[in-house]
């Protein structure tokens, strides 16, 4: 009978301890999933941003050496991520997929332009930086046109500002919600050693001494379930560089360490703190509220 008591007390802490460590993982790897995002956030807008093309159209009496000097100036300006000749013979040849006809036949000529598809750097995607950069452009004689989505730029931009602010919101809000889901987990832990606390505190031991083995088991619980959310972590963030390299997720490597040393030291420090204050209550009840 004492056996099978025993092994029921014995599946019972370890489902205990399971819980423990589940909800530390779970919390923390959201928390840590939460840090990566916000460090990234700024590449991810920028990566956003700079894929809103700039098309510049060129009149037909442009030539080779008009291309390579606006090439040049393109260089010398810096405001561009990237830029791309597109010539009008490869721009009629992407209408005709589109359309799926042969529009040059039907009209006996090629009225396409000579074009460049321009990638501003992140910095310049607003309205303002758009006008300034099309103002330089215009002025260009062989120019003909600049076509931009204006309306583009104002949404990407607004969302962005809605996005960042959110994302602060979500983080202050779900740190405080991992906070109290690992502390009731442990006071739900401790809650079963209830009588063995006050049993070791009727017999003269120390309060320090009671909650230390209990501390020191927590805080192991709290690296295991840490260690663990780390790890799948590192896995998340393989998956997506490999899957999006240009995401360029380990761009900043400091700051991916710095996140997944904040989970490990998080994991300590709140599976320390709801421990001891856990204990603490327990110690300070009377015998009679155990119950």
């Amino acid at each position: 009978m004492a056996s099978n008591f025993d092994k029921f007390q014995k599946r019972r802490l370890i489902s205990s301890y399971f819980s423990v460590v589940l909800s530390v993982f779970l919390v923390l790897f959201l928390l840590g999933l939460l840090g990566l995002f916000v460090i990234n956030s700024k590449r991810l807008s920028d990566n956003f941003k700079e894929d809103i093309v700039m098309t510049v159209f060129f009149k037909n009496e442009a030539n080779d050496t008009v291309f390579k000097q606006f090439e040049a100036e393109i260089k010398a300006d810096k405001f561009a991520k990237d830029f791309k000749f597109v010539s009008k013979e490869e721009a009629a040849k992407e209408h005709e997929k589109t359309l799926g006809e042969h529009f040059t036949e039907f009209l006996g000529a090629n009225p396409l332009y000579n074009s460049y598809d321009i990638h501003l750097k992140a910095d310049y995607v607003t309205n303002p930086g758009f006008s300034r950069v099309e103002s330089e452009i215009r002025k260009n004689p062989l120019v003909s046109d600049v076509v931009y989505d204006k309306q583009l730029i104002t949404l990407v931009n607004d969302n962005v500002k809605k996005i960042s602010m959110w994302v602060l919101i979500i983080s202050g809000i779900f740190t405080f919600i991992a906070i109290l889901l690992i502390n009731s987990s442990l006071r739900l832990s401790i809650h079963s050693n209830r009588f063995i606390i006050k049993t070791m505190q009727m017999v003269g031991a120390t309060k320090t001494f009671i909650r230390r083995p209990f501390v020191k088991r927590s805080i192991i619980l709290g690296v295991i379930g840490s260690v663990l959310a780390i790890l799948v972590l590192i896995g998340v963030l393989f998956y997506i560089s490999s899957n999006y390299p240009d995401l360029d997720i380990f761009k900043e490597p400091t700051l991916t360490a710095l996140v997944l040393l904040g989970v490990l030291v998080l994991g300590v420090l709140i599976t320390w703190i709801s421990t001891h204050f856990a204990t603490q209550r327990f110690l300070n009840l009377r015998t009679d509220d155990l119950y």
